[in-house]
């Protein structure tokens, strides 16, 4: 499987995606100012990866910082080491705004550190104790996305069709989008490990073709059967009958309460086709994508690239100099468009109301709050990253 993050304690290195898939480049990342433009300038994305690689970019500061022979003037107490880690993963939550994985985890490794400093004995103590909770994240997405896969396709073994199940993506959700397996990616990867995959095809999603470079990469380095159209061409694939389009399934950087979800730009054509189609749409989210605080997705708000993104490719101009630009990183589907949202503890679906329950299934099933920030599924805990 291919690896977006690559991490042992002291060294972090990111998959440098803007060359994928002709170079495979990783970027050696030093500090949370190396980790933010990262992030911002797209060396890392997907919103899990994001969040991992954020919080892993500050495991790097504090494990330098715990052997600076300046430590104990630097902070006087573990308080003053947990204000620092706290604002250093604020300075990262502005790298992408629309991607609320890194600021759930800020909040919550925020939290956590200073729920943990008044008992700590050293500034050095709570650095420590910072990183395992970072390495425990890594740790914890893959679980993650390997419960979120299984759930999702069992799901769609059962109600759409046990075999020979032909499904559309859109941008990449895949290994290079988490820490490893994938949200939507990771369900047509459950779907293929258990020979229930006919044909999987991805979008080259533009403007920054991430299907293409990133999700076909991905499909076949893993020898998934799959097949690359146009955005452009998503409509005409589900009305074509010998293709048979069974279901769609995308990631999310933001899924409101109300089960409105903010995804590549894009998703949004892709559900309207699939609904004049009759053909089910799902968004893979687990539950740290999803935002309560929000009621419905007028309230996300959607990131705006630079204009050379969509204006020229591999650095040679593809438009009329002079014209005008808007190119949204993302759109927000309804939840009226959606069929599912499968998450690590199974499939959230619409009540007889037809609307989402979502709080509901979240206070169902999330763990109970614990001194630790994990909330991957105990069963599928994994051992943690090797130190050096």
């Amino acid at each position: 499987m291919l690896e977006s993050i690559r991490y042992k304690r002291g060294n972090l290195q990111l998959l440098d995606q803007k060359k994928l898939p002709h170079v495979q480049e990783y970027v050696v990342i030093g500090n949370a100012e190396d980790g933010w433009k990262a992030i911002a300038d797209m060396q890392v994305r997907g919103a899990p990866a994001i969040a991992v690689a954020g919080a892993l970019s500050v495991a790097i500061e504090a494990h330098q910082l715990r052997d600076d022979v300046e430590l104990a003037t630097r902070f006087v107490d573990a308080v003053a080491a947990a204000e620092f880690i706290a604002t250093r993963l604020s300075y990262l939550v502005s790298s992408r705004p629309t991607a609320v994985n890194l600021s759930e985890a800020a909040v919550r490794l925020s939290r956590f550190v200073r729920e943990q400093a008044p008992s700590v004995a050293s500034a050095q103590a709570l650095l420590d104790l910072y990183v395992l909770e970072a390495e425990r994240m890594l740790v914890d997405d893959i679980a993650t996305n390997q419960a979120l896969g299984k759930h999702g396709a069992e799901y769609f073994r059962k109600n759409i069709r046990d075999n020979d199940l032909r499904v559309l993506t859109h941008c990449n959700t895949g290994s290079l989008a988490t820490a490893g397996y994938g949200t939507a990616l990771g369900v047509i990867r459950a779907l293929n490990e258990t020979n229930s995959l006919k044909r999987a095809f991805c979008t080259e999603t533009r403007p920054y073709n991430q299907g293409s470079r990133l999700t076909a990469y991905e499909l076949v380095h893993e020898k998934i059967p799959a097949c690359l159209v146009t955005d452009s061409m998503a409509g005409a694939l589900m009305s074509v009958q010998s293709k048979g389009i069974d279901a769609v399934v995308v990631g999310a950087d933001r899924v409101a309460a109300n089960g409105d979800t903010a995804n590549k730009v894009g998703t949004y054509t892709l559900a309207i086709c699939a609904k004049h189609h009759n053909i089910p749409f799902f968004v893979a989210s687990p539950l740290t994508t999803i935002d309560l605080a929000i009621p419905d997705g007028s309230h996300i708000h959607i990131e705006e690239r630079p204009s050379h993104e969509l204006t020229t490719f591999g650095g040679v101009s593809t438009a009329a100099a002079g014209i005008d630009v808007w190119n949204p990183a993302f759109d927000v589907t309804p939840a009226s468009l959606i069929h599912g949202i499968i998450t690590e503890y199974g499939v959230i679906t619409k009540n007889d109301s037809g609307v989402f329950d979502v709080a509901n299934f979240i206070a169902t099933h999330r763990p109970a709050t614990s001194t630790s920030t994990s909330t991957a599924p105990v069963a599928k805990q994994q051992q943690q990253p090797q130190q050096q």
